[in-house]
């Protein structure tokens, strides 16, 4: 058997091994992707609209859907492929997100038919394009203002058979009324939504000062306004930081009504950052895991009436304890991260409110002037024919003879020409003109037009010569917006410290016990039991009891101190004791300044507006404050200005009904009177109205409401009538 010659292969020549640096190759391959993606995609230019949303909306626009009938979505899916290539899908979901039924924008900017789904829910999905209809809502007016009037700039589409435009001619900031989102490479976009008649109101004063400043700017345009409402917890210093840098974060909580007769509570309203399932998802491992026990059911009650989450309670809950729980556990409580990456003439730049709103101004008085160039070049061109014919006017015979008298149809214009001394395009028009209305009046009415013209031409001209009367215009334009599509804000504000938080409260056990404070400022909290024994009172000596109540375990003190301040605590922060030891040191125990000591204790159950403190001053003077000004949200400890500090104190008594006070000065004078006599003052720190007359270098110095233990016969000393001088005791 022959032997096969075995046929040996040529070696591989490989080209050499070129080495570039890494950064080169990123610069060549790398960035022209990136910058497609920032520029064609991700970041929203200062029209406040990306590349898909206006594709989409200008199709719609030349589909006549400004003032036509609905349409298939599927149709207008269709139709945006000429100008946007990615797919129908992906267009179809950009207009989902900007229809009136999906909720995602304060200003929709589709008017829609059908199921689109909501923004406030991850997994209510639209229906197929072919089942929803659609046109533009008529706030699109707005955008397109001016657009065929060579208000912008037009482009070939990506295959060169139809014209786009570059932007669309806001008359509006868009840019800060309709949210965007995006992530290009390497850069991200996050731009909430503002209140269009606070955004029009902000931008007019731009127009008028272009110095205004962001302090100003911040009473003008509050804050952020989400479609989905909720309340805004408002810090002044972060608004500004996002005004100025356009970076930071705006929290949103959720609005809530409370149900009695049902138990439950209604959310009606939820942070525009997450969605009903994420909300619901956490609060039911919350529930699984024990945490949260307040809560027997959940429901998503989304009717056609709009958004609803029911929260079913168990009996003797807090609403608004359990709501201050949940803000901090679950989404409820969410924030809105701001980022304004926006692009100015294709660059990407990072602005704050005031200086998008400063590019927005400089973008649409563009706008404005090319369409007052375009108008002023249509009238003009008018102009020019009106006035070829007011030359034929006083020989209209001549015109006929030349007509007539021409052999030959392309001699006509040039015959005119000759004839009229007018030019080719005014010889064009004449020639144009139908027979019936070569007359005098069809003349007349026609020349009569020529003042009018000139008169809006010098108008035209007066205003694209003046940038003052141009920003006028702008102003009265914005001003309209806001009359015809302005509405209330929707997003409430909350300023952040009257928020109050939640703190995780430990269960306290609850008994009964007695509660001492002595005129040095021991205290003792003694359990009930403990008192049956026979010990006494263990003080120092010189030390007596002050001040004694029964109460529980879980009750507020309040202590009232000689220098102004009332300092709050629970019976059950102290340790219980018994009655033969010395007591905690309040002063100590409260964090008290050197020197400060308690003057007034008392167990206090509510603040109740017909329940007031009585303060007696060494000047004579005297005062009564009402309960509820001490009342403090959250767990404030400590209370500055607890009453006036204009005189010292004597006397501090707690009236609930009125009762009798006997007043002695240094002289060794009394009075006695009613507590009802002295007058309320809503303020704390009010020095009040005189009470007992004091002569020069006299003063205060005891003031008691036990006075019949202490002396035997008062007679003489009650007064019905104050100011009052004091008798001799």
């Amino acid at each position: 058997m022959a032997k096969r010659k075995v046929q040996e292969k040529a070696p591989i020549k490989y080209a050499p091994v070129q080495k570039q640096l890494i950064t080169d190759t990123i610069e060549k391959n790398y960035m022209p992707y990136v910058m497609s993606v920032i520029i064609s995609r991700a970041i929203p230019e200062i029209d406040g609209l990306k590349p898909s949303h206006r594709k989409l909306l200008y199709t719609m626009y030349k589909m006549g859907l400004l003032t036509g009938n609905r349409t298939k979505s599927a149709n207008v899916v269709g139709q945006t492929m000429k100008l946007n290539p990615h797919g129908d899908m992906a267009i179809y979901e950009t207009l989902v997100r900007l229809t009136r039924a999906n909720e995602s924008l304060l200003h929709p900017l589709v008017d829609s038919k059908g199921s689109f789904g909501k923004q406030y829910s991850s997994e209510m999905s639209f229906a197929a394009s072919r089942y929803t209809e659609v046109k533009l809502d008529a706030f699109c007016a707005e955008l397109f203002r001016g657009i065929d009037k060579n208000a912008v700039d037009f482009v070939p589409n990506y295959d060169k058979t139809m014209q786009e435009p570059v932007l669309l001619p806001a008359a509006f900031p868009n840019i800060l009324v309709t949210p965007n989102t995006g992530i290009a490479v390497g850069m991200a976009s996050s731009i909430c939504s503002f209140n269009l008649a606070e955004i029009c109101d902000g931008t007019i004063a731009l127009l008028r000062n272009p110095k205004t400043s962001v302090e100003k700017m911040l009473d003008i345009v509050k804050a952020p306004d989400f479609p989905g409402g909720g309340t805004i917890i408002y810090d002044r210093e972060q608004m500004r930081n996002i005004y100025e840098t356009g970076q930071g974060s705006v929290k949103i909580r959720s609005r809530y009504n409370y149900d009695k007769s049902a138990n439950c509570i209604d959310i009606v309203q939820i942070p525009y950052s997450t969605s009903i399932e994420l909300i619901i998802k956490r609060i039911a491992d919350l529930v699984k895991e024990g945490k949260l026990k307040e809560v027997t059911d959940v429901r998503d009650e989304i009717d056609l009436h709009g958004f609803k989450l029911t929260l079913d309670i168990r009996k003797g809950t807090d609403p608004d304890k359990l709501m201050m729980k949940l803000y901090k556990l679950t989404p409820l409580e969410d924030s809105f991260k701001c980022n304004f990456n926006i692009l100015v003439n294709s660059e990407p730049r990072q602005l704050g409110l005031v200086d998008i709103l400063h590019e927005w101004i400089a973008f649409r008085m563009g706008c404005v002037r090319r369409e007052l160039t375009f108008d002023l070049e249509k009238k003009n061109d008018k102009l020019h024919l009106l006035l070829g014919l007011a030359k034929i006017y006083l020989d209209i015979d001549k015109v006929i003879k030349i007509i007539r008298n021409t052999e030959k149809d392309e001699e006509v214009i040039k015959n005119l020409m000759t004839g009229f001394d007018i030019d080719q395009i005014q010889a064009e028009y004449i020639a144009e003109i139908k027979l019936r209305h070569i007359n005098k009046e069809y003349i007349l009415n026609r020349m009569g037009e020529i003042k009018a013209l000139q008169d809006e031409i010098a108008q035209i001209e007066e205003l694209l010569g003046d940038d003052l009367k141009i920003k006028a215009l702008i102003s009265k334009q914005l001003t309209e917006i806001k009359k015809k599509y302005g509405q209330p804000r929707k997003s409430y504000l909350e300023y952040s410290s009257d928020v109050v938080e939640y703190q995780e409260e430990e269960v306290v056990e609850n008994f009964p016990v007695k509660i001492y404070l002595t005129k040095e400022g021991y205290f003792k909290k003694v359990v009930l039991a403990s008192l049956k024994s026979t010990d006494e009172h263990k003080m120092k000596e010189g030390d007596e009891i002050a001040f004694m109540e029964e109460t529980d375990n879980t009750a507020e003190i309040i202590f009232f101190t000689d220098k102004c301040r009332v300092y709050k605590a629970k019976a059950a922060d102290f340790e219980s004791v018994k009655i033969s030891a010395m007591g905690a040191f309040i002063p100590a125990e409260l964090g008290m300044e050197n020197g400060e000591k308690p003057i007034f204790m008392k167990v206090q159950k509510g603040y109740p507006e017909n329940e007031n403190m009585v303060f007696i001053f060494e000047n004579g003077k005297g005062v009564k404050v009402p309960m509820s000004a001490y009342d403090t949200k959250g767990t404030r400890r400590k209370l500055q200005g607890a009453y006036s500090a204009a005189s010292p104190i004597v006397a501090v008594f707690y009236e609930k009904e009125p009762f009798e006070i006997m007043m002695i000065n240094s002289a060794k004078k009394a009075i006695i009177f009613k507590s009802s006599l002295i007058p309320v003052k809503a303020t704390r720190s009010a020095g009040g109205v005189t009470l007992m007359t004091l002569k020069k270098d006299q003063k205060i110095v005891s003031a008691v409401s036990d006075e019949k233990e202490k002396f035997e016969d008062t007679k003489g000393y009650r007064k019905y009538k104050l100011p009052a001088t004091g008798t001799n005791l």
